[in-house]
């Protein structure tokens, strides 16, 4: 009798669903996932775990930027890195419509990318949980790698920032989306479950953790703002000790001063450039997501090479100790447009290239010198190529201290720059120098000739309209046109303006400072009602003629007159 029960008691448990369901092995989450479809309510809480995960694993990266140094931060790191693989044509279009703004663009755009692929991966983690967070992990390296190639690194701590944020915001997602498919095991959970009266299946569904899932979220939000905030402070702080150094600087009496500027310098039209553009209205083009913070008294120049006899090293202070000279130069950037505002003018303070060049034993290609390129580095790893030849024929090049009577600001070039009249910014105007390497054209490209830019860049012979603005609408009567023409090292001859298509007449040109400076023009139009276009030319010192021939930017600036569209009322 006994093994008569027993028997029926195993034979009844291989054929009762009750019982066999307590036998179900237990469902891994990658199998539940698949068998579960989630519906559109934990999708969209998926796609907000990303958006958390990855707002998390930055202001982690962030906080540890701070430790390693602000550029490593993997929005910079990309950011620069996108810089670097960006077409000649987009930078020129993004220049173009964003201007100065344009580093601020690329890094919104840079964190709407990261936004979108966030939520599409929070929404595939919801099932396929390990994928998603691999997802995460995998941009971290894409930061990483960024981060350790970039120029001005200098090892490989640059990818921790990456890497450690990638690694919090995995995690993070990985736990914030367990919460979406944590289900409690019951009979109607149970996949493939039947009722033991009928032996139909029972329904297929997932619980999940409603009130974990917003607590674990609440909690992640706060707290990556918390660190988030905390880093970008410690950031911050980082570049006090430059702040102070800056405001320690006493810029002494030059030994060669600026002549003096004569009242008929300037013109008092209205809308006009004036002769000396403020610091806070300097034109900025660069590379730098992130502007430089240099400690004078840290910093370093080191001058080295092809044909250096007497290599040196220089300090702020050796510098602010020299001969200095003051020079009001104008400076333009090969990527202004005709008629486009990355030009102008500032009183500079330096120390004279030349003399130090010449103190290292440095002789010019005319005189035997091997070395025909001057290469300059600054602290954010970029370079510039400059002809020696140009740099050592006389012109006032410098190593500029200040700008305008005050040390040079954080955003050009604090605490040393390059300032070359007569070439275009890419070829002399080096920010945060602290290297120079005599070399040949023909051993190395730096930064902008890789990208297709020219070696050699003289600023050519242009003129700009800045009154009357573009589809102004002035009274009818007397109008008075005025402008800006500059040809550095040759000086402007002669400006002239042409009314729709009538003959040109002369403009009045204001004094001239020096060669290397721009110059004010104007003429009274008597402005009859209808729309008219307004044309300038200029013709430089050696009779030269501004071409009307239209070119692009690249490669080595761009050429054309400019014109203006008013309707006159």
């Amino acid at each position: 009798m006994a093994w008569s029960a027993i028997l029926f008691h195993l034979i009844r448990s291989k054929t009762n669903p009750a019982r066999r369901q307590d036998r179900i092995p237990p469902v891994r989450d990658e199998e539940k996932d698949q068998r579960v479809r989630p519906g559109w309510p934990r999708l969209a809480l998926g796609a907000l775990s990303g958006v958390l995960a990855g707002f998390a694993s930055l202001a982690v990266a962030e906080l540890v930027a701070a430790a390693v140094r602000p550029q490593s931060s993997p929005v910079i790191a990309v950011g620069g890195a996108s810089i670097d693989a960006t077409p000649a044509p987009v930078k020129e279009w993004a220049i173009r419509h964003f201007g100065t703004n344009d580093k601020l663009v690329l890094q919104l755009g840079i964190l709407a990318v990261l936004a979108v692929l966030a939520l599409a991966l929070g929404a595939l983690a919801v099932r396929f949980r390990r994928v998603g967070a691999a997802g995460v992990l995998l941009f971290g390296v894409v930061g990483a790698a960024a981060a350790a190639s970039r120029p001005d690194s200098s090892s490989f701590a640059d990818a921790l920032p990456s890497v450690v944020g990638a690694i919090a915001g995995a995690l993070l997602l990985y736990v914030l989306v367990g919460r979406l498919t944590m289900g409690r095991r019951t009979p109607a959970s149970a996949p493939g479950a039947v009722t033991e009266e009928t032996g139909d299946s029972l329904p297929v569904s997932a619980g999940w953790d409603r009130r974990g899932f917003v607590v674990a979220a609440a909690s992640a939000a706060a707290v990556s703002a918390a660190v988030g905030a905390v880093g970008r402070s410690l950031n911050a702080s980082r570049g006090q000790d430059a702040i102070a150094s800056r405001k320690k600087v006493v810029l002494p009496s030059p030994r060669s001063p600026a002549q003096p500027v004569s009242k008929r310098i300037g013109l008092r039209v209205p809308g006009i450039s004036p002769f000396v553009t403020a610091n806070r209205d300097f034109y900025r083009v660069d590379t730098a997501l992130v502007v430089p913070k240099v400690n004078a008294a840290a910093w370093r120049l080191r001058i080295h090479g092809k044909g250096v006899r007497r290599p040196g090293v220089y300090s702020f202070d050796d510098l602010l100790h020299r001969e200095l000279i003051e020079r009001d130069i104008t400076l333009t950037c090969v990527s202004n447009e005709v008629g486009g505002p990355y030009v102008g003018n500032a009183r500079w303070i330096g120390v004279r290239l030349t003399d130090l060049l010449a103190e290292c034993g440095v002789e010019p290609p005319s005189q035997g010198g091997p070395a025909d390129q001057l290469v300059s580095r600054s602290v954010d790893g970029m370079t510039i190529g400059s002809p020696v030849e140009d740099l050592m024929d006389g012109r006032d090049a410098m190593l500029a201290l200040g700008m305008n009577g005050e040390p040079l600001p954080f955003a050009h070039g604090f605490p040393v720059r390059m300032v070359v009249p007569g070439l275009y910014g890419f070829v002399s105007a080096c920010k945060w120098i602290d290297d120079i390497e005599l070399t040949t054209f023909d051993s190395y490209d730096p930064y902008w000739v890789k990208r297709g830019w020219a070696r050699r860049a003289p600023i050519k012979t242009e003129s700009r309209i800045d009154a009357p603005k573009p589809f102004a609408r002035p009274k009818a009567g007397t109008v008075m046109i005025a402008g800006v023409a500059w040809a550095q090292r040759r000086g402007i001859d002669k400006v002239e303006v042409r009314i729709d298509d009538r003959p040109w007449q002369e403009a009045h040109l204001a004094d001239e400072d020096t060669l290397d400076t721009w110059r004010q023009w104007s003429l009274p139009w008597q402005a009859t009602k209808g729309g008219h276009t307004l044309t300038v030319r200029a013709t430089d010192r050696t009779g030269a003629v501004q071409t009307d021939t239209r070119t692009r930017t690249i490669p080595d600036g761009a050429s054309g007159w400019h014109s203006v569209v008013v309707t006159v009322e």
